[in-house]
């Protein structure tokens, strides 16, 4: 079975199976704070090509703006925003990513342009090669990213220093080693981590 084939398929069984959840937490995020249910943010998509990533909105709407790193403990994120972020909830309209094509099950997971730009150039060109992912081993290595960028004194430079190149060193190995049978037990690995 081709990758992008098991994409939309696992991807449009998902969304059937989840759209219960997926209708609940839209009414969460609609009655907790004013704004649309959705968060559109622009990231890098394969080859370069820009897209819109899908979330669950979990800040309050037109405070979003600004920093585009979230660490800690942010007073934008919205009381439903806590819970969707903390179980990874906020990330499941990306299944709509996946059945556009714009986005992958699994792969490198996308960046905002501005730290693509700090990519290596030959970098660049490696993990661009590939459709970029909800999930990868870099996801679940640094699952708590956000806590850990809040206890940095300069969390930017911490995340461009320190998080980002292993992060890169994770999307490198990916695109070398993808398989099918990796992509599953990403998949397995990602469902753990959320469950524990």
């Amino acid at each position: 079975m081709s990758k992008r084939l098991f994409d939309v398929v696992a991807a449009g069984i998902g969304l059937a199976l989840l759209s219960p959840l997926l209708l609940l937490l839209a009414l969460w995020v609609r009655l907790d704070s004013p704004g649309p249910v959705l968060y559109r943010q622009q990231r890098v998509g394969r080859n370069g090509v820009l897209f819109d990533i899908l979330k669950f909105r979990t800040m309050q709407h037109r405070l979003e703006a600004g920093a585009q790193l979230t660490v800690g403990r942010d007073p934008r994120i919205t009381r439903a925003g806590h819970f969707l972020r903390h179980y990874k909830l906020d990330e499941l309209p990306q299944l709509i990513n996946v059945v556009q094509g714009s986005m992958s099950l699994v792969g490198p997971r996308p960046e905002v342009p501005r730290y693509v730009d700090c990519y290596p150039p030959a970098v660049r060109v490696t993990v661009l090669s590939v459709a970029p992912g909800i999930t990868d081993l870099a996801s679940i290595l640094y699952k708590e990213e956000s806590e850990v960028l809040g206890r940095a004194p300069d969390p930017e430079r911490a995340y461009l220093e320190t998080i980002l190149p292993v992060k890169l060193e994770y999307y490198q190995r990916y695109v070398r080693e993808r398989s099918f049978w990796l992509d599953l037990r990403i998949i397995v690995q990602t469902l753990a981590a959320i469950v524990r």
